[in-house]
């Protein structure tokens, strides 16, 4: 027979196991399938937490798994392949799991496509950035090089001026023509120094960053490279289930009320499933939000259903 839960959690991360968390206190039965490929993996470590400042992204997830097991909440490792709406929800996992949840919150996250430049996947993560908030601190002062991306990428290289006053800002494939002259005079007010031409690799040496190498063979001395990665949500299960989705300029996400409900009766998403920009903190709250609405949700429809006979 199909096992029967209260709620099935895709996705293992801050947002998914901060509802774990939740549900599982409520007392109710609780399974969490993770595919274990959270977006951080490559940080050594995650800041502006609140107690949490500079934990390692791996132990925080360790933590939340051993706090989900003292109530009785499940997890596997397995990837979700598959789910159906009926009167409940159908969820079929990889590994041939079939099982049936009343409700649903779906925490898969994003995957970040980092731009084509050698050395840039190798070192994203550790001198190769994409957000201040999370690593500024950590390299501040050092030289900065913004490879852009786009014309908008202009935002990230004032940005991290807040940081550092040595930055260059590295046009790459974008033409000079492309900024505003407002976005000119910004950098020029933040003594950002624009690099036009296109980058062709990184320069490592001892197994750190020390320059920026251009087509035309000149290298720029810098010790951190901040890039805008093209987010790409994985939506693909919401999709499936019908869910109506909103166009943004970091990609199609799910449209939501301020709990994390869907268009989708019984479907919860939170964490990056909902947005580009939600961090740890954000992924956590958000995950807490839609397992307390749950829980009332699922109360109130069993107390109108006793009511009534």
């Amino acid at each position: 027979m199909t096992e029967k839960y209260a709620v099935v959690v895709v996705g293992g991360g801050a947002a998914g196991l901060s509802a774990a968390l939740v549900l599982g206190r409520a007392r109710l039965r609780t399974l969490v399938i993770d595919a274990g490929e959270p977006r951080n993996a490559p940080a050594a470590h995650m800041q502006g937490y609140l107690s949490r400042d500079g934990m390692p992204p791996a132990e925080f997830l360790d933590i939340g798994r051993e706090e989900i097991a003292r109530y009785g909440v499940e997890l596997v490792q397995d990837r979700v392949v598959e789910v159906e709406k009926g009167e409940d929800f159908t969820v079929v996992a990889a590994g041939g799991r079939t099982v049936q949840a009343r409700r649903l919150v779906v925490a898969t996250g994003l995957k970040d496509e980092l731009p084509a430049v050698a050395g840039v996947a190798e070192r994203f993560g550790r001198d190769v950035l994409h957000c201040p908030f999370c690593h500024g601190w950590e390299v501040r002062d050092q030289p900065f090089g913004v490879l852009a991306s786009s014309p908008a990428s202009v935002h990230q290289a004032l940005m991290v001026s807040q940081w550092s006053k040595d930055v260059r800002f590295f046009l790459h494939t974008v033409a000079e023509e492309e900024l505003s002259d407002e976005d000119l005079r910004r950098l020029a007010a933040a003594g950002v120094e624009v690099v036009p031409g296109e980058v062709t690799e990184l320069v490592v040496e001892d197994d750190r960053l020390t320059g920026i190498r251009l087509a035309e063979g000149t290298t720029h001395p810098r010790s951190v490279l901040f890039t805008a990665p093209r987010p790409v949500p994985q939506t693909g299960l919401l999709e499936r289930l019908g869910a109506e989705l909103h166009e943004t300029p970091f990609g199609a996400y799910p449209v939501v009320d301020p709990t994390g409900l869907t268009t989708v009766p019984g479907a919860w998403a939170a964490g990056n499933a909902i947005g580009f920009a939600e961090q740890v903190v954000h992924a956590a709250s958000g995950g807490y939000r839609a397992a307390s609405a749950i829980v009332g949700d699922l109360l109130m429809t069993d107390l109108d259903a006793a009511a009534q006979v």
